[in-house]
């Protein structure tokens, strides 16, 4: 029995005490829990073993910062991972309390299980049993631990921009991905992009009675309908001109991978959905719509009367919060100003319409013949014992794309979380052998890039 499995059961009570942290980025109520979440993760990189473990300050949430340098000559991995999660609502469609973790049979229960704490613990596991067991790591790592990338991350992007010399690494690790299949090793090799941002539509100066202004007045949410329908249609085609231009289409040897997975489109409508059906581009398969394909969705309409009871109003004013993901080779500046001047241009008479984009990031995509990455997909390979598999994920991480386009590094995404967590919804969970065989497959690809 080696280190990692010695101490599976502290790994866990530590894993437990950091998930009970209510680090909810989006809301302003819980900033003292953020610090709390952030001075926990540098504590845990200190007792691992790293040399230098301290928050970074800024206009945001704290970074946390580590370091281990003590193999001259060896490569640098820069691990990064974020202890901020998404809020837990609704939260009366949780099983069990969000933030007191709960075990049932292999999976554990909790808000931030699976994004991203579990994930970020792997990382910091896997370097304490390395340095625990041999005094020292086979090759230099530093960590970049952020507290904002469920809110925009604009604090670790502006830092990593500033190209600061601490972060010099030949390549960044990141697992904050999921595998394909309950033991089936996967690498990502390439993320969506994202441009999120509010839709604000203004009618008349106030809300207005409908008896006696309705058919003559003008009303925003009608309009927000009618801008939204102009954008996409309802087989899922995008019509914002130009949009479509730069989208890279996978290459055959992709499509045929995809096509030999264990995919099964009656399991993953019904169960993992809970769906009736699929929708989105005929003739597109459906790896292809969520991987390599750009998306328009609304997430949320906000405006007139909502409460309980009729009250016949026309709003004055009404908003909807929408996103496009992006794709290889779209660029973020470009799309965005396709889809404003898309809303100009479907904008009802007698409205007023603005976006206003919240956060943004890059699409990406990395050669797979990549050392970092087939290095990553050997250690895969060694501790589930089965060949690892190459995927795109249709989710974003905006950092990604920084490390790429600031530091010119490549990300080996090597995620460890399943389809079903639940990622952003109740009942979000991590399977418990993932995050055992995750912290080993981590330390065994630092061994291999090593040498």
């Amino acid at each position: 029995m080696n280190y990692y499995q010695q101490h599976q059961s502290r790994f866990l009570e530590g894993l437990t005490a950091f998930l009970r942290i209510p680090s909810i980025s989006t809301l302003s109520e819980h900033k003292p829990d953020i610090r709390r979440a952030a001075e926990f993760v540098r504590q845990e990189l200190l007792a691992a073993g790293l040399t230098t473990a301290e928050l970074i300050e800024g206009q945001g949430n704290p970074l946390v910062y580590a370091e281990w340098l003590g193999a001259p000559g060896k490569p640098t991995i820069l691990f990064y991972g974020h202890y901020d999660v998404q809020p837990p609502d609704p939260v009366d469609e949780w099983m069990s309390p969000p933030f007191e973790p709960q075990i049932r049979g292999n999976d554990i229960f909790a808000r931030g299980s699976s994004d991203d704490k579990g994930q970020t613990y792997i990382q910091i596991k896997a370097v304490e049993g390395l340095l625990k067991t041999t005094g020292k790591l086979p090759v230099n790592v530093r960590f970049l631990i952020e507290g904002e990338e469920e809110c925009g991350g604009e604090h670790i992007e502006a830092y990593v921009k500033s190209k600061p010399p601490r972060l010099k690494a030949d390549a960044a690790v990141v697992c904050d991905t999921e595998m394909f299949a309950p033991d089936l090793p996967t690498i990502c090799v390439g993320l969506r992009g994202i441009v999120y941002g509010e839709l604000f539509v203004e009618g008349a100066s106030h809300d207005l009675h409908s008896g006696m202004y309705g058919g003559a007045a003008p009303n925003p949410i009608q309009a927000i309908a009618e801008i939204l329908c102009a954008l996409k249609d309802r087989d899922g085609h995008i019509h914002i001109p130009g949009f479509y231009d730069r989208v890279a289409a996978p290459s055959p040897k992709e499509r045929e991978a995809w096509a030999r997975l264990p995919f099964r489109e009656k399991e993953f409508t019904e169960q993992e959905m809970g769906a009736d059906a699929l929708v989105g581009e005929p003739g597109v398969p459906v790896l292809e719509r969520l991987w390599a394909r750009p998306t328009l969705e609304v997430h949320g309409i906000r405006g007139g009367f909502t409460a309980e009871g009729a009250k016949t109003v026309i709003p004055a004013r009404a908003v909807a919060k929408i996103s496009t993901r992006l794709v290889a080779d779209q660029r973020i500046d470009e799309a965005t100003g396709q889809l404003l001047a898309a809303i100009e241009g479907a904008c009802p008479k007698g409205v007023k319409a603005e976006f206003k984009v919240l956060h943004a990031g890059a699409p990406s995509l990395t050669n797979p013949d990549n050392r970092f990455i087939r290095d990553a997909a050997e250690a895969m390979k060694q501790l589930f014992a089965k060949e690892a598999v190459y995927i795109r994920s249709g989710g974003s991480i905006p950092i990604v794309g920084v490390f790429d386009q600031a530091l010119g590094i490549p990300s080996v995404l090597m995620g460890f979380g399943l389809p079903d967590d639940n990622l952003h919804a109740p009942n979000e969970k991590f399977h418990l052998p993932n995050f055992f065989r995750g912290i080993e497959a981590v330390a065994r690809y630092l061994e291999i890039l090593g040498g």
